[in-house]
């Protein structure tokens, strides 16, 4: 029974193995990383009256953000430039359209002078409102500008308190405008609502919430986020599909953000030379609340509407971004005087909009599209999904056969012995 049980599970080992390897084939570099301008990460910290509790491991957040902030400053690399954004910090009144215009810049983002802005922080006492909308619109003029990564790490203790400026939807606009700004939001000792809101505010960009109760864990994650900025990235490229696919934008490989409406079709067009492979993904970001069970569609199609290939995913609301993809390998020609191929995608998605919930502007969609040197020979071309996998499948099915036999033949020796004995 041993014997069978390591069998069955080196069996279902190199099964995996297979279907990894077919279903997650090795990326193409979409784009080169960045690397030309330095990354830019700017902190946003609520300075509001909450901020004077006392319920961070027994001293009040202001003091809690400024012993992180100190040990963060500290810890910045030298290639990052770092600039400090405050909100509430300078006025403590009760004009609420003079409340909600607190924000300032604390210390510019640039080379950082860790005297000069420790200096800074330690001036900042907590004071009023709580204008994250105003906050965030400034933070991303703070980092306007340049194509190195762009990082705004959000910390509060509380949720907005200037609607109808929606933070949320300043994020989803922010996210829109395709300039590669993520932002990442800290919810200090935070309650529901915070947490939504927070929560709502980084999804919208690609980027993380995370809940903070201890000293030690805003500095972590401050510093987590600090470096992340410093890693090379690739910058997406905003661009706008159209409604068809004669006046599509024409893309080359790289990476490319959009939006797009619910019942809408976005257009993209890419030429391919004989002897090249276009490689197509999508990806469609549920970054507001959706009703279940929704999918996405990548078409590839020629000039005249014929379909080439497709690429499809469904969903049912267990998850808030769906994806997929798709190979196009053109064939080779004889004819030097052979011209590219157009080839036009076509983008569509089945999300619709819960009830109550805004449908503008349309949600965050993100292509990928590489044009890469075809395959070199035909066997090479994906055969019924499987390409290159076939000798593998080959190799999987003689071993299964191999040791169906010897298991038959251990398994008559050990019924002869037994009945001998």
């Amino acid at each position: 029974m041993i014997t069978r049980q390591r069998l069955a599970a080196g069996v279902c080992a190199l099964l995996a193995a297979l279907t990894a390897g077919l279903a997650f084939p090795v990326a193409a570099a979409a784009g080169e990383p960045t690397g030309e301008d330095a990354p830019k990460v700017d902190l946003v910290l609520d300075v509001s009256g909450s901020m004077r509790a006392r319920d961070i491991d027994g001293q009040s957040r202001m003091a809690a953000a400024k012993q992180a902030f100190n040990e963060v400053l500290d810890a910045t690399p030298e290639e990052v430039r770092l600039g400090i954004r405050t909100l509430g910090a300078n006025y403590p009144g009760d004009d609420r359209k003079t409340g909600c215009e607190d924000t300032a810049q604390l210390y510019p983002v640039g080379p950082l002078d860790r005297t000069e802005a420790k200096t800074a922080v330690a001036t900042l006492t907590p004071t009023g409102w709580t204008p994250i909308g105003p906050a965030l619109l400034k933070a991303a003029d703070d980092l306007d500008g340049g194509t190195g990564s762009k990082r705004i790490v959000l910390i509060s203790d509380g949720e907005d308190t200037c609607a109808p400026l929606d933070p949320c939807e300043v994020a989803r606009e922010i996210a829109a405008k395709g300039i590669g700004l993520t932002i990442d939001t800290l919810g200090l000792v935070p309650n529901t609502k915070m947490r939504q809101q927070l929560s709502c505010i980084a999804e919208a960009t690609g980027g993380t919430y995370t809940s903070v109760e201890h000293t030690d864990e805003l500095t972590d994650r401050v510093n987590q986020l600090v470096d992340r900025a410093a890693d090379p990235v690739v910058t997406p490229v905003a661009t706008e599909g159209a409604d068809e696919c004669a006046k599509a934008p024409g893309l080359k490989s790289g990476l490319y953000t959009d939006r797009e409406e619910f019942g809408q079709q976005r257009w993209y067009r890419v030429d391919v030379e004989p002897g090249q492979e276009l490689r197509a993904s999508v990806s469609v970001s549920a970054d507001r609340a959706v009703n279940p069970s929704y999918g996405v569609l990548l078409r590839a199609v020629t000039v005249h509407d014929r379909e080439i290939v497709r690429g499809e995913a469904a969903g049912n609301g267990r998850t808030d971004v769906m994806s997929t993809g798709l190979r196009y390998p053109k064939a080779e020609s004889d004819d030097e005087e052979a011209t590219a191929e157009t080839v036009c995608l076509q983008v569509t998605h089945s999300f619709s909009a819960a009830s109550g919930v805004k449908t503008t502007p349309g949600l965050p969609l993100e292509l990928t599209v590489d044009v890469v040197d075809g395959p070199s020979a035909a066997s090479d071309v994906a055969s019924f999904g499987l390409g290159r996998g076939w000798w593998l499948l080959g190799a999987l099915i003689l071993t299964g056969f191999l040791a169906g036999v010897l298991w038959g033949w251990l398994s008559r020796w050990r019924v002869a012995v037994w009945r001998t004995n």
